[in-house]
């Protein structure tokens, strides 16, 4: 390849994404100033509420910690062609059984109990996915529909259960506090005395996840079959892979993440769980997966773009005047530059041929 032309795969995978969100704050800042507000002052609000300092860069990070995690899944389950839109449905099943299994084992030691509950956090929403994908698998039955209605069937369950049978006494329908050895470490307990506000080791643990899976998907047989099913389904099952089985494991594992985000914030943040507990995350997880391209490593910054974007929304509003609803227009233009990113390709495939022409 020319030195010309070699920059064009980089710039395909690094440039798009970039690029979409240049555009969306651009677009934001042109709706901030058609409001009458200065987008100076609202942007540097913004920055100053999600990276002013040690508490607010904890509370990015997070807020990033859900995103990461059910970024990596829904990463996983993209690349393997299935567009799994129940993530919020099994972030919270996982989130009912961190809470319940939190408690269960509540006598135990933290350093047992605490992988237990999430593992059985992992099983609940990859159990919760299931049923999605034997219907996918057997009957063709569209993923993108039935993760949907199984989300609303979660949350109205959990519901349920918090307000019923799990309620803890009170007037709010919440369960029980976790006792303090189910709660995850906060992250200040490691950084020598610097203090993260509410960030926990869960972060820590988000970020093995997404070089974990990254690993997965590029060196192991269970990779190869996700990539190669996501990328051509007929050449895939001619080269012997079961189209089916993939479908079933890709969408479970996609549902383990997400059962795995869920518990980390009953664990790392709230210490029980309500009904609305998640405003989303699972539906936010989703751009967090499109901006990184599928990615499992650029979830990472993606997903703390999206936590510095949570974060610093109260002061921009509180500084600046300006409505933190402006952070989900925001959101949404970065998703609408991500879809349209073959615009984007268009003019590196029109930079390329001019630099053919002039080789």
């Amino acid at each position: 390849m020319s030195p010309q032309l070699a920059w064009a795969p980089i710039a395909r995978k690094v440039f798009a994404p970039v690029a979409a969100v240049i555009l969306a704050v651009l677009v934001g800042s042109l709706i901030i100033w058609l409001a009458g507000d200065d987008p100076v002052a609202a942007f540097s609000a913004l920055l100053q509420g999600a990276f002013g300092g040690s508490a607010q860069i904890g509370e990015t990070l997070m807020r990033s910690t859900p995103l990461i995690i059910v970024g990596v899944g829904l990463a996983y389950g993209f690349r393997a062609g299935l567009f799994n839109i129940g993530a919020e449905g099994q972030l919270f099943i996982g989130g009912m059984a961190g809470a319940y299994f939190g408690l269960v084992f509540g006598a135990w030691s933290g350093w047992v109990g605490i992988p237990v509950v999430l593992v059985l956090a992992a099983a609940a929403g990859a159990a919760w996915a299931f049923i999605p994908a034997i219907l996918k698998a057997r009957v063709g039955a569209h993923e993108v529909i039935t993760t949907m209605m199984f989300t609303y069937i979660a949350r109205y369950l959990v519901g349920w259960l918090v307000i019923g049978p799990l309620k803890a006494p009170g007037q709010v329908p919440q369960t029980d506090m976790l006792p303090q050895s189910m709660r995850l470490p906060m992250l200040s307990s490691l950084s020598g005395g610097v203090a993260f506000g509410r960030a926990h080791v869960g972060f820590l643990l988000a970020v093995a996840l997404a070089v974990a899976v990254w690993a997965v998907l590029k060196y192991t047989g269970l990779g190869f079959e996700a990539r190669a099913v996501g990328f051509s389904p007929t050449a895939a099952e001619n080269g012997g892979i079961s189209i089916a089985a993939t479908t079933v494991k890709s969408l479970c594992i996609s549902g383990a993440f997400a059962g795995v985000a869920g518990a980390a914030e009953v664990l790392g943040v709230y210490h029980r769980i309500f009904e609305t507990f998640s405003s989303g995350l699972g539906f936010t997880g989703i751009a967090v997966a499109l901006l990184a391209r599928n990615n499992p490593i650029a979830v990472i910054p993606s997903a703390i773009l999206f936590g510095a974007l949570y974060a610093g929304a109260p002061m921009m509003q509180l500084e600046a005047g300006v409505s933190k609803n402006v952070i989900f227009i925001i959101q949404g233009l970065i998703i609408f530059f991500v879809a349209s990113e073959t615009v984007i390709d268009s003019l590196i495939q029109a930079a390329q041929k001019r630099a053919v022409a002039h080789a």
